[in-house]
């Protein structure tokens, strides 16, 4: 698979696995399944666009993983104010995902931009 050479797959896999560790499971299901279900979209949105062949594709499976970062920085930090997540993991994550759609770096060398031109 393609995305398993990309930094930005790489990271966003971790996070969400380390997000879904630090909630326990008797915590609110409901938040937990949520906040999972957004982690784990960043990195397959990312594996999905990374094995289609057109570019168009490919940006538009990347713009959706940048929406589903969004929606896990969000919960994450709701998670931490509400002490189902520790301070620690919230500033890793808020982070690494800023930092990683800011531009969308798909490696550390070649920088993709998400605008459709």
């Amino acid at each position: 698979m393609r995305c398993e050479t990309l930094d930005v797959w790489k990271i966003s896999a971790r996070l969400s696995a380390d997000v879904f560790k630090t909630i326990s499971p008797g915590k609110d299901f409901g938040f937990r399944d949520q906040i999972c279900r957004s982690g784990l979209s960043i990195p397959g949105n990312i594996a999905e666009g990374m094995e289609k062949e057109s570019i168009r594709e490919r940006i538009k499976f990347l713009d959706i993983a940048k929406g589903s970062a969004a929606e896990f920085i969000t919960q994450v930090y709701i998670g931490k104010d509400i002490d189902y997540i520790t301070s620690e993991t919230s500033r890793d994550c808020g982070f690494k995902l800023l930092n990683m759609f800011s531009p969308c770096s798909i490696n550390s060398s070649k920088p993709l931009s998400l605008s459709y031109h």
